[in-house]
């Protein structure tokens, strides 16, 4: 049974109610209860703004549902709960009451023009790593064979 890792956040809006209803979406969506992280607090990622992020990842067995299809259900939910734009007029990231993103789906690679995975960012993100690290601490990259503490200890201190 194949299993998928799934990051959701929220800035803007009432941000635990927001990630709630997606993860009761996702768990609804795939007739299965889902592993949770602890919520992780960030400031936001690629862009300014004065709105933190509250994130959580989860971990949910998909059976044998194809990837795209896991990845356009998941586009379809975050829709059904805010159909804003992710992105401004000339393709910044903006603020948002939801965000859902399929991170990796077992040692699965995929590189469409619609979906990469594993996520290419998501070595460069603690708010997907420090989740990931809590719930599936030995899954490994299928390319780089890196689990998410290793990645996570080569990101830069910002500090």
């Amino acid at each position: 049974m194949a299993k998928a890792y799934i990051n959701i956040g929220s800035n803007i809006g009432d941000r635990h109610a927001l990630v709630g209803q997606a993860v009761a979406a996702i768990e609804r969506a795939l007739n299965g209860n889902a592993a949770v992280s602890d919520a992780y607090y960030s400031e936001p990622w690629g862009y300014d703004s004065p709105h933190p992020f509250l994130n959580v990842g989860m971990v949910v067995e998909c059976g044998d549902m194809p990837v795209m299809e896991l990845h356009r259900l998941l586009q379809r939910l975050q829709h059904d709960i805010d159909a804003s734009p992710h992105r401004t007029d000339d393709g910044g990231y903006a603020d948002r009451r939801i965000d859902i993103d399929l991170i990796a789906v077992d040692d699965v690679t995929v590189d469409t023009e619609e979906l990469t995975l594993p996520h290419p960012r998501m070595h460069l993100r603690p708010f997907v790593l420090v989740p990931m690290m809590q719930l599936w601490g030995d899954w490994r990259h299928p390319v780089t064979g890196m689990t998410p503490a290793q990645m996570m200890s080569e990101i830069p201190d910002p500090g």
